[in-house]
């Protein structure tokens, strides 16, 4: 029975250790003082689903995510793959607000490991390639009244798999509007809809 136990604790400190050394010097620490943002023009149209539900309550938006993605050729089909939660879009939330103009902000969620994203707004793209670091970037919208959707696309699930980011959401005073995480494989899309009343 003791050398079961011996052999328990040894297995246990040795693979402590090797996972230690194999993440020493090849992740960099997140870091949030340094912030890059972009400015985006407003979008000229609000090409959302007209039947989608508006909002009954002051702050968030009520929307059913399947609406949003179900037969929608612009998101990638869920991949029901069991024990793997990510491949699928992942619905962020849907707030209202009365800013007239947002700024969002992301950064990789976990280690820096290559993660990369591509931005929409309405279903155009604002940003063709983001690589994701330990710092925020980000970028300013004027908001449209009524629905303004913005997708994140995971172009990549970096040397970790999935792809994670943690994104915070302002409005025109600072205050924060949504702060969250996303974790999607490669192809799928994290969506947040700010409703401008």
């Amino acid at each position: 029975m003791k050398k079961i136990l011996l052999t328990i604790i040894l297995t246990g400190a040795v693979l402590q250790g090797y996972a230690q050394k194999e993440m020493n010097g090849k992740y960099k620490p997140i870091d949030s003082k340094n912030v890059e943002l972009k400015d985006v023009p407003p979008p000229t149209e609000t090409p959302l689903n007209p039947d989608l539900p508006l909002p009954k309550e002051p702050t968030v938006l009520k929307i059913n995510p399947e609406d949003l993605y179900k037969n929608n050729s612009l998101y990638k089909p869920e991949a029901n793959v069991e024990g793997i939660f990510y491949r699928r879009n992942e619905y962020l939330g849907g707030f209202v607000t009365n800013t007239a103009v947002s700024t969002i902000r992301y950064r990789d969620a976990a280690f820096v490991d290559g993660d990369k994203i591509r931005v929409y707004l309405n279903d155009k793209v604002i940003e063709p390639e983001v690589s994701l670091n330990g710092d925020y970037q980000g970028f300013k919208i004027t908001l449209v009244k009524g629905m303004n959707k913005i997708d994140f696309e995971a172009l990549n699930e970096g040397s970790a798999s999935p792809n994670t980011a943690e994104f915070q959401v302002y409005d025109d005073k600072g205050k924060v509007i949504e702060a969250s995480q996303w974790n999607v494989g490669k192809g799928y899309k994290a969506t947040i809809i700010l409703y401008k009343e």
